[in-house]
């Protein structure tokens, strides 16, 4: 088994599991770097995320998760490009983000992608799966940090 057979398309229902990985997500990675207490425990809460992805049109329509019974991940592909993979963080390194990638790349043709470009861990995951760093960034809002673009 290659994790696919648990991936399938998000519905309604699925929207505060997934705000729930997406937020836990950001905490552990993105908070040590942008040190934003107000954002991160304030304004980036699973409520918050839940209330905005239900009204905002096509998040469940480009969204997957990876469903085994525990919805443990997602990943959301817009056009070409790859918007969103988040892996419960206490699941990661058990296949479920590979599976996802796979997906977003061979199923919903993913080609490019947004990484922080401080996120080491995530660049060598996404060239592992053959995308690779390219010199176009952009900045963050209100930051000195950037996102860079990968491609395939």
């Amino acid at each position: 088994m290659n994790g696919m057979e648990h991936i399938r398309p998000a519905r309604a229902e699925d929207l505060n599991r997934i705000a729930e990985i997406e937020i836990f997500n950001y905490r552990l990675y993105f908070y040590p770097i942008f040190r934003s207490d107000r954002y991160y425990f304030e304004e980036k809460t699973v409520p918050n995320l839940t209330a905005f992805y239900a009204n905002e049109p096509g998040i469940i329509e480009h969204t997957v998760v990876y469903d085994d019974g525990v919805l443990k991940g997602f990943v959301r592909v817009n056009g070409e490009e790859i918007e969103k993979l988040f892996v419960e963080p206490v699941l990661q390194n058990k296949g479920i983000g590979d599976a996802l990638f796979r997906c977003a790349v061979d199923v919903f043709g993913g080609k490019r992608l947004f990484v922080l470009e401080k996120n080491v861990r995530a660049i060598r995951f996404y060239e592992r799966h053959g995308f690779h760093l390219t010199d176009q960034k952009k900045r963050v809002d209100d930051t000195n940090e950037y996102l860079i673009l990968m491609e395939r």
